[in-house]
């Protein structure tokens, strides 16, 4: 809703009532509607000033209304009809302005803000543009360079900035809604045909600007349509009357809005919520375990990892004790660190870091800490060793945490005095940047310890996902098939490329073999030794372990090419450190003798089949999660590849994207492909695919209640 007021001085006060953030409901626009045409009627009021409760503007649409017919008053013609308004109309920003909000303030003939407001249009990030004059009413606030910077990214700034660029009239550190209404009350008269953003002519297309732009927003874009409707929606602003641009934007908007990629991308957008809603399996969960609050951790080991933790937790205003053994890698660490502290607290506008860092190669100087994060290298015995240490120097209580992307976290809390206070908290490189945080429960985890770390992990500004304790947890495990299946598919003919390039269409940032390259090849060549897969004494076969296996990444290994660290892997590079990927011709050369050499005939494979093996593989691990009781729902694996593994989030997610192919497609491809494969287990389809598809293959929003129902029925 929305309440009217008269204030002294004929200045009528609207205010925006819709907690958390105001958004635009139906019952907000009617009375926003209301309210004006009484602004209007009223012959005392000569001004008006719009502002929202409880500190927020306006947050944008309501997007639970996206699921449904829309009700109550239409955006446009509201806005419009507050733009046509004859007494001068400010927005009184604090908080938020964001999408529909800031769209709401641009129909506004003057727009004030509090310094610590954001601004933003973000509805690219949902899969949509602007759709209630922003596409058109900014570029011919700011013009179309600043316009197409905003729209297509769907960044938020800040008040300073938006001041800048001329979005807004003034901004204050004072009380927003005072200064608008000073403000409102001394342009009173003034004529408003200047401020009427929709009569302005748009800047010209100079240079061919917008055409410039859509060659880098195809690129950059990977197959998102959004991006690329926001460049055309500007594209009509700079070459058509208002009122044919904003037909044109409706046109763009409603295709946007019936896509699947739009469904996609509101689907992330509420699984990230969504998880924050953890449970056990004893039942435990968020909203009856209370985190313990944490002013002081540590870091054990300070390689590239562990500097990224320290970094990340210095920000969140943490003291941090680093702590390195190795006298070389202390001091190192002791001179990169505060370097990338500084450089990460400047990007997020923070004037100085706000964590106290102090460096130590003495484990006894964790002993008064809170919660310690072991970060050394990903091996069992060097951190049993380490936790070993630690539960005989740390006090009671402490919060022991392994970042570890696969080892088991019981046997670490087997050696401590209080299993129940040890969980894996998995980051991903570079930690004080990735967004995802696998939160790792073993069975004596205590929801303590969880819901401590997942609040910490939100506190760093990560998406924290609990997950259970099982080989590769859920992101490593989902991704041993998905790079096993890119194996298998140059054994049979094709080339890194072939497949990169499948995937990359698909909307991945990089295919498998450049991903491999960039992350080094030793990482998972060690991993496979100390499973005994390869290594001295292993025989160079086919098959290891009952089970069909491919030596070619070893045998890449072993020639002494580890990716972009050596400048070969599977491509060449300038140099070491090279970042460019080139054809390597001895990788083709390499390809034909292996297959010779295992009596292999290489046949020609097409894209669609490089995408069902490698993708549908990693889906149905998914399944075997989710039936395993590793994730509490389909969002948290969607959830953990969009953040942590470049998932496009145009498609949701792999589980998501299950759903949108059909459960019996991905059924059907995966028979067919076990059939031709049926030594390869990861391509048997899950017995949970198998129910879901029986039963009719209901929306993956209904997974959850089929599996918790499944699961009850088995314990009885």
């Amino acid at each position: 809703m929305a309440t009217y007021s008269r204030l002294p001085g004929s200045v009528a006060l609207i205010t925006l009532q819709n907690p958390p953030v105001n958004a635009l409901s139906a019952a907000v626009r009617q009375g926003i509607v209301d309210t004006v045409q009484r602004a209007l009627k009223d012959p005392k009021v000569t001004s008006v000033v719009i502002c929202g409760q409880n500190g927020k503007f306006c947050g944008g649409a309501d997007i639970r209304e996206f699921a449904g017919p829309m009700l109550g008053p239409p955006l446009v013609p509201m806005i419009h009809a507050i733009e046509a308004v004859d007494k001068p109309v400010a927005a009184a920003i604090e908080g938020v302005a964001l999408g529909g909000g800031l769209e709401l303030a641009l129909g506004c003939h003057y727009r004030i803000a509090h310094s610590k407001a954001l601004l933003g249009l973000p509805e690219v990030t949902l899969g949509l543009l602007p759709g209630a004059g922003g596409s058109q009413r900014l570029p011919r606030l700011i013009g179309l360079t600043a316009a197409l910077d905003l729209i297509t990214t769907g960044r938020h700034i800040s008040a300073a900035e938006a001041l800048k660029l001329g979005i807004l009239d003034q901004v204050t550190d004072n009380n927003v809604v005072d200064q608008a209404v000073e403000f409102v009350r001394r342009v009173a008269g003034q004529p408003l045909d200047s401020r009427r953003l929709s009569t302005l002519p748009c800047p010209p297309d100079v240079d061919s600007l917008l055409d410039k732009a859509m060659v880098k927003v195809r690129q950059r874009s990977r197959g998102a349509l959004a991006p690329v409707a926001c460049v055309q929606a500007l594209m009509a602003a700079a070459s058509l009357p208002y009122t044919q641009g904003m037909e044109k934007e409706r046109e763009l908007l409603t295709t946007l809005f019936n896509s699947g990629q739009a469904r996609a991308l509101q689907y992330a957008f509420f699984s990230q919520r969504v998880v924050g809603k953890w449970s056990l399996p004893s039942g435990a969960s968020w909203d009856n375990s209370a985190a313990r609050p944490i002013s002081k951790a540590a870091v054990i080991g300070l390689g590239t990892m562990g500097r990224g933790i320290v970094v990340a937790l210095a920000l969140t205003g943490i003291s941090v004790v680093a702590v390195e053994t190795q006298e070389k890698q202390l001091a190192e660490a002791s001179q990169a660190v505060p370097a990338m502290l500084q450089r990460e607290a400047g990007r997020r506008g923070l004037a100085t870091p706000p964590g106290v860092i102090s460096f130590s190669s003495n484990l006894q100087d964790v002993s008064e800490v809170e919660l310690v994060i072991e970060a050394v290298f990903e091996d069992m015995s060097l951190k049993l060793q380490v936790f070993r240490h630690l539960t005989s120097v740390c006090r009671p209580g402490t919060l022991l945490c392994s970042n570890t992307s696969g080892l088991d976290i019981d046997q670490l809390a087997a050696v401590t005095q209080s299993p129940g206070l040890v969980v894996g908290m998995h980051f991903f490189a570079p930690a004080h940047v990735m967004k995802l945080l696998e939160v790792v429960y073993g069975p004596r985890s205590s929801p303590e310890a969880v819901a401590t770390a997942m609040q910490l992990g939100k506190r760093m500004g990560k998406v924290s996902v609990a997950v259970g304790n099982c080989p590769g947890f859920v992101g490593n495990r989902m991704l041993k098939p998905y790079l096993e299946q890119a194996n298998f598919l140059l054994e049979e003919g094709a080339t890194p490329q072939q497949v990169d390039e499948a995937l990359e269409e698909f909307g991945f940032p990089m295919g498998v073999f450049r991903m491999s390259d960039l992350s080094g090849l030793d990482v998972g060549w060690r991993i496979r030794k100390e499973a005994g897969l390869t290594g001295p004494g292993v025989e160079s076969t086919r098959t290891r372990q009952g089970r069909r296996y491919s030596p070619l990444p070893d045998q890449v290994c072993e020639a002494g090419r580890l990716g972009q660290k050596t400048g070969r892997g599977w491509y060449q590079y300038d140099g070491p450190g090279g970042r460019v990927a080139r054809s390597d011709p001895w990788v083709h050369i390499f390809l034909e003798a292996y297959r010779a050499e295992h009596d292999l005939v290489a046949r020609s494979i097409a894209p669609e089949e490089i995408l069902e093996r490698c993708l549908y593989a990693l889906i149905n691990e998914g399944f075997n999660i989710l039936q395993d009781a590793m994730a509490a729902g389909p969002e948290d694996i969607d959830a953990i590849y969009v953040f942590g593994y470049g998932w496009p989030r145009h498609h949701g997610g792999p589980m998501f994207h299950a759903g949108q192919v059909g459960l019996g497609r991905i059924l059907e491809r995966l028979q067919h492909h076990h059939h031709n494969h049926p030594d390869v287990p990861h391509l048997k389809p899950s017995t949970l695919l198998r129910r879901l598809v029986a039963v009719g293959s209901p929306p993956v929003q209904k997974w959850r209640e089929f599996i918790n129902k499944e699961r009850v029925h088995s314990q009885l």
